[in-house]
This record gives structure tokens, C-alpha cells and sequence, in this order.
């Protein structure tokens, strides 16, 4: 099955509805949704006869490997994006453009416009995204390698952690393991906390020392396939006191009652406030300030988000991220993590790691 020319016609569906009679795709990702094309730099325009990949000649051999039959406009390293752009819409003779307002610079559609008076510039926002919602089972079968890359790196990582080691050098490892297993690269730059760091949820790895505190918050994924993975656990570096306990179990029943929360028609607002129920319960509901997840896909942070404001039912074939915490000013953090992949039955957990306390241990 030709899964980008599926995507594409789902995509000239949505522009009949929204009153275009094409759209220009800038957004990178969107235009690897759409045409399987893995490069940059490059945009799709498609209406109702037809698709142009718009791109560069570093790419046109890639275009030819990745994207075999689709019609590609190659402009010269004289001709800037804005005029080829232009110059492709004319050619396929469109008078209104839905463009992506979302993410397109405002300096580009100022162009757009200047270059092509006669068209009609229709802001739309979501379009594309709102069909990445939903994955496909190849689109879910490259999220599980990119679940499983990012455990056995993070199994690596435990069997040869070090009390001497610095956050930075955790961080490090973590992403040379990553690609020892098979990954690209980490989907994001991993966040290595130890202690009172922990309670910055997207903390950047120092010089601090693991033997500084009792125990490290470690967020990371894999890149694979073009698709990504992101799993937190807590590792327990030294003495499990009192207060760790007691935090951990609590953000540990706010992830496992989350994710039994998860099946179609739930919103993703009933399953945020699951587990923002167990956390205040507890006493600790001013200290869990973000959303309970979201979607990941060809990005790490993508539609739909699991917040109080969402009222958006769940799907099957949406993949989230349940990810509650609890940080501490002074103290530190814990955030349990895992992919999770809705079912027409209910859910399926990507993420295979224990998160169970005593198996955290590694001192």
C-alpha cells in the first residue's frame, strides 16, 4: 500500500472542506507525513489533479530513492524557495492557497503574497496534524523499535552506572547506547537530573555528581524509522528515604490509574484529571504544573495533548505519553513515563521497562 498517496488524498478531502482549492505544506514533518520524503528543505504543494515536491538538487537523487513517482520540481541554487514556490503554484494554475499558519514564518507568506498576487491565501492551522493524530501500523510499528532501542539503551545504562559519574557524562552514554542499538540519534537531547535537579521537569545535564543525592531522573527516546519514542524512570542511587517513597508511589498509582483510564471515547481531558486526582489526593497537586502527555509520532511532541483543556475523545491508533510528577523545590522530582498506544478494545503499553520501585535500584 502506498501510505503517502493515502495520506494525500485523506489531505484533498479536508481541503474541500475547509474552501481550498490547494495548499503549499512548509512544515518539514508534514511533508515526510505526506510524501515519505525523510530530507528538509523542501515543500509539497498538492491540489485536486495533482502534487509537486518543491526541493534542491542535494536531494533529488533521495527524492527519487524515497518518493518513486511523485513529481518533483527542482529549483536551481539561484532561485530562492519563495519563487519557486510561486512559480509551481502558477504553473498548476490555483487561485486560493491554504497555507500552514501554525508554523509558517510571517516573512514567507509575506512573499507568498507579493509573488502571487492573484492567489488567494487561506491561513488554515492543523490540517496535516490533525491526520497525524491517528497512526497507521507501519507508523506504530516504528514507534515499538523506537520504544525497544530506547529500553535496551536504558538497561545498558543501569547495568554500568557509576556514583562517580556526572549528569553529563549519563547523558553521554545514554546517547551512544542509543545508537549502539540501532537508533538514528536520541529523539530529543535526554534529561539527566540528579536530586534537587529533578525538579525541573526539562533540566539540562551538568557537571553535578550522581553521589550528590539518593537517586536521578532520566527522560529519554529513540529516533528510529523517522518515528520516536519517550520514557522517563527514576533510578535510586542511594538510600530510599521516607519522602521518596512515598513521592514515587503516588506519581507510580497516577501513571498505572491514567493509563487504565485509556480507551476510544475517552477525552483527553478525563484522563488527565485520573491521575491529577491521585497527585492533589496526595497533597501534592500544586507541584504537577504540565499536561499529563501527548501524542509522539515523527515528532516528540505532537497531537493530542493530554491536558485539563482537552476535550478531545482518544482514537484508536493515537500513540500518548503518560507521564505524571511531582517536583519539589529544594528537593528534587519524580515523573514516571511511558508510551501507550490506544486500542479498539482499550490500550496497549509500548513501554515494557518496570517501574516498580525496587527494581529502580541501583546503588
Amino acid at each position: 500500500m502506498d501510505r503517502p498517496r493515502t495520506r494525500r488524498d485523506k489531505l484533498r478531502k479536508q481541503l474541500r472542506k475547509a474552501g481550498a482549492a490547494a495548499m503549499l505544506v512548509t512544515n518539514f514533518p508534514n511533508v515526510t507525513y505526506l510524501t515519505g520524503f525523510s530530507g528538509d528543505d523542501s515543500f509539497l504543494l498538492i491540489w485536486r489533479e495533482g502534487e509537486v515536491l518543491i526541493s534542491d538538487s542535494r536531494y533529488t537523487l533521495q527524492i527519487e530513492e524515497e518518493c518513486p513517482g511523485l513529481e518533483a520540481h527542482i529549483r536551481k541554487n539561484t532561485v530562492v524557495m519563495s519563487d519557486a514556490a510561486a512559480r509551481v503554484v502558477k504553473s498548476a494554475g490555483v487561485e486560493s492557497l491554504a497555507i500552514e499558519s501554525g508554523t509558517m514564518t510571517v516573512s514567507l507568506r509575506d512573499e507568498l503574497a507579493t509573488k502571487s498576487p492573484a492567489v488567494e491565501l487561506i491561513s488554515t492551522t492543523g490540517i496535516v496534524e490533525e491526520l497525524r493524530k491517528v497512526k497507521d501500523k507501519d507508523e506504530v510499528a516504528a514507534i515499538r523499535v523506537a520504544v525497544a532501542q530506547a529500553e535496551k539503551a536504558f538497561g545498558l545504562l543501569q547495568a554500568s552506572f557509576g556514583r562517580e559519574q556526572t549528569e553529563k557524562e549519563l547523558n553521554d552514554d545514554l546517547e551512544s547506547y542509543l545508537r549502539r542499538f540501532g537508533a538514528v540519534r536520541s529523539s530529543f537531547p535526554p534529561i539527566v537530573a540528579v536530586g534537587p535537579r529533578a525538579a525541573l521537569p526539562h533540566a539540562a545535564p551538568t557537571c553535578r555528581q550522581v553521589a550528590a543525592s539518593d537517586f536521578v531522573l532520566v527522560d529519554w527516546g529513540a529516533l528510529s524509522g523517522g518515528y520516536v519514542s519517550d520514557l522517563t524512570r527514576v533510578l535510586v542511587t542511594g538510600k530510599i528515604s521516607p519522602k521518596l517513597e512515598r513521592v514515587y508511589r503516588v506519581v507510580l498509582k497516577a501513571n498505572r490509574q491514567a493509563i487504565a483510564a485509556i480507551r476510544p471515547g475517552v477525552t483527553c481531558r478525563e484522563v488527565d484529571r485520573v491521575a491529577r486526582g491521585v497527585i492533589e489526593k496526595a497533597g501534592f497537586g500544586k507541584f504537577f504544573g504540565h499536561g499529563l502527555g501527548h501524542g509522539i509520532g515523527l515528532e516528540v511532541h505532537e497531537a493530542p495533548r493530554l491536558s485539563a483543556k482537552n476535550e478531545e475523545p482518544l482514537k484508536p491508533g493515537m500513540v500518548v505519553t503518560i507521564e505524571p510528577g511531582i517536583y519539589l523545590p529544594d528537593w528534587g522530582g519524580v515523573r514516571i513515563e511511558d508510551d501507550v498506544l490506544v486500542t479498539r478494545s482499550g490500550h496497549e503499553v509500548l513501554s515494557t521497562l518496570s517501574k516498580d520501585l525496587d527494581d529502580m535500584i541501583v546503588a
